[in-house]
């Protein structure tokens, strides 16, 4: 009779484990789902904004049509890219380089430097491009808990069970990287 109880407290226990560790990875995937959700709220407010940046400096340097032309297509790229992280996150890079190359043309046209809806503009991108880091860093750290209970022992046997799978990270390595280095503008 005792060794009935025993087993059956043993159970027991193992059933409270196994929801406990189930509950706790459904947790950490819903976290890592509105993390990425946060990403792309913000990337999609930096695609509203780009149209109106791009008109505003097609009236200041209509000649520069060949790097507002690379704008909207890393844009479109950007807003097509769909799948993995790795193509998501070149794309988005892609972008980022267009949008300096943009900023840096006011350097050379003190007018539109001046103007206020550029200004604006810039501002609102600034603080879009920061609040996607933001939300990369929330992302990202959400994943490497997902991943980690993944990947550790004996929550292991539980994700498999239950085919709870890794996920990528949201990397800008080479965005980050190539804006420490000055932008190239050419006429």
């Amino acid at each position: 009779m005792n060794g009935l109880w025993i087993i059956v407290i043993l159970a027991v226990v193992f059933v409270i484990y196994a929801v406990s560790v189930y509950n706790g990875f459904v947790l950490l995937k819903n976290r890592a789902t509105e993390a990425w959700s946060d990403i792309e709220v913000q990337m999609k407010r930096r695609y509203d904004l780009i149209p109106n940046l791009v008109e505003t400096v097609k009236g200041y340097a209509q000649h520069e049509s060949g790097t507002l032309e690379k704008v909207i297509q890393a844009r479109n790229m950007a807003m097509a890219a769909q799948g993995n992280m790795k193509e998501i996150s070149q794309s988005e890079n892609m972008l980022t380089g267009a949008l300096k190359s943009v900023f840096a043309l006011s350097e050379n046209y003190p007018d539109l430097k001046a103007n206020a809806n550029f200004m604006e503009l810039q501002r609102e991108l600034r603080d879009t491009e920061d609040k996607i880091q933001a939300a990369r860093r929330f992302y990202n750290g959400n994943v490497l808990a997902l991943n980690t209970k993944i990947e550790m022992f004996p929550s292991n046997i539980v994700a498999s069970m239950f085919h709870f799978e890794k996920r990528e990270f949201f990397e800008l390595a080479e965005g980050e990287q190539a804006a420490r280095q000055p932008v190239k503008v050419q006429f």
